[in-house]
């Protein structure tokens, strides 16, 4: 007889069943009621932060004598390296020219330009035009 020729009867038996003296399995606890809560604390921390994140810019915008001359609150400036202070000079002509350049070309400008480029590309390329028509 050979080995792949068992074949066992009856139905199959599952283990752990009450009456067997298994585990009973608590079911679990709905938490959608304190997730909604935790979520309401949370907007509201959020709108207390937003408040004092304002109140503290309206005092920055309206300055007053006694705190200009306030050494705590020293312009950033102060605290910056050299080479920060020249990198952000970079920066600053750097988007200067950058808006300089876009505001110079209408939207229609835009977009012939990036048309002739797509017309330059080969046609693995091959993207449809943009615009009417």
């Amino acid at each position: 007889m050979s080995d792949y020729n068992i074949h066992p009867g009856g139905s199959l038996k599952l283990k752990g069943g009450v009456a067997d003296g298994g585990i009973v399995k608590k079911k679990k606890s709905s938490k959608s009621k304190s997730k909604e809560k935790e979520k309401i604390a949370e907007r509201e921390r959020l709108k207390e932060v937003e408040l004092l994140l304002r109140e503290e810019e309206a005092k920055a915008e309206s300055p007053s004598g006694s705190s200009r001359n306030s050494p705590a609150l020293g312009s950033s400036s102060d605290k910056k390296t050299a080479a920060e202070k020249r990198f952000e000079e970079v920066q600053k002509k750097r988007l200067a020219a950058k808006v300089a350049k876009l505001a110079n070309k209408t939207h229609k400008d835009r977009v012939n330009e990036f048309n002739n480029k797509l017309e330059a590309l080969s046609e693995h390329h091959d993207i449809p035009k943009v615009g009417p028509g």
